[in-house]
């Protein structure tokens, strides 16, 4: 099944948007308090420029693996299941198809 944009129901599309904000905050709120154990640590220059290199890795992970376009979003939604950010029931009200389309995604 490819699904495009033209195939989301505004009511498809509601709930995608608000399980991906969900699983954005979860991995966002994760990652700043891993920031700050480990900020606190500090202490010496060499461990600053390796919390900013963790940094600088991680936000290119991040902003790539968010991207919302519809085309592919079954995919993001499989691997933020697989990550642990997402849960189907999260994605509750969304086609059968698409939920089991990111079910056996996220199980590979």
């Amino acid at each position: 099944m490819q699904v495009s944009e033209a195939e989301w129901t505004d009511v498809e599309k509601n709930i995608a948007r608000t399980a991906f904000e969900q699983a954005y905050e979860r991995e966002i709120e994760a990652l700043i308090q891993q920031v700050r154990a480990e900020a606190s640590t500090l202490t010496e220059l060499g461990d600053l420029w390796q919390l900013h290199d963790f940094l600088s890795a991680r936000r290119h992970e991040v902003e790539g693996k968010y991207d919302y376009q519809y085309s592919g979003l079954l995919f993001v939604f499989a691997g933020l299941v697989k990550e642990g950010w997402l849960h189907l029931s999260d994605l509750e009200g969304l086609g059968r198809d698409k939920l089991s389309k990111v079910a056996a995604l996220a199980r590979m």
